[in-house]
């Protein structure tokens, strides 16, 4: 897995309440080279989510390693994990996560200027434009269309030039045609970047569309097919 920018070895979740142990995740093990596109299908509760949680070092396995970009994950601390999600991962939700009081200029600035970068308003407004958005640059949130938040969404986790995308459904909030319009365009930016995708979704049309399908059926990787 050395050459992997994803490598997924041998992961475990497990939780436990006062009713038990529930086991969430069993053995998961995999591993995606560079521009690599993966969809994780399954179920629901089935463990997608959770697992792109873990990829991204959001939240931890029971036993087992993730290599993000070459860094055992879990062999460093949140403010170190924290800093190469911020280098290296994009994120896509299906709920959008952009920032009420900012305009879609100002959100899509945001992981930018915590890098530090002089160029921020450019890129920013150029990214924007680059997903059709150039006319609403000083909209805020509540006044744009569920498709268009989740191109402001497109643009703020491609800004950034991330080597990993994680998407968690990211269609499941909008209307088929819009979803169909907002998939092909995260396809064709992933495309232009280069970019390792990583796409949970019910969807088995989108899936069909990445390089490999990732089943997950109670906790456990029941299928890994090539499809390209």
């Amino acid at each position: 897995m050395s050459d992997s920018i994803i490598a997924v070895d041998h992961v475990f979740k497990a939780v436990t309440d006062s009713t038990g142990t529930l086991q969430i995740l069993r053995d998961i093990d995999f591993a995606l080279k560079v521009r690599e596109t993966a969809a994780i299908v399954g179920a629901s509760g089935s463990g997608k989510s959770t697992l792109l949680s873990i990829i991204a070092g959001l939240d931890t396995p029971t036993s087992g390693t993730v290599r993000l970009a070459g860094q055992d994950l879990f062999a460093i601390n949140e403010d170190a994990r924290a800093a190469l999600r911020a280098r290296s991962v994009g994120f896509v939700f299906q709920s959008f996560q952009l920032l009420g009081n900012l305009t879609a200029l100002e959100n899509v600035m945001l992981p930018l200027e915590l890098d530090g970068r002089k160029d921020a308003r450019k890129a920013a407004s150029e990214m924007l434009a680059r997903v059709g958005l150039s006319q609403r640059l000083n909209s805020y949130p509540k006044v744009l269309s569920g498709g268009e938040q989740q191109r402001v969404a497109l643009a703020r986790a491609f800004v950034v030039q991330p080597a990993v995308l994680l998407a968690d459904e990211p269609t499941g909030s909008l209307d088929f045609a819009t979803g169909e319009t907002i998939m092909e365009l995260m396809f064709e930016l992933n495309r232009e970047q280069g970019t390792t995708l990583v796409l949970v979704t019910h969807d088995r049309a989108i899936a069909a569309r990445c390089d490999r399908r990732i089943t997950i059926e109670a906790g456990r990787v029941a299928a890994a097919e090539e499809l390209t």
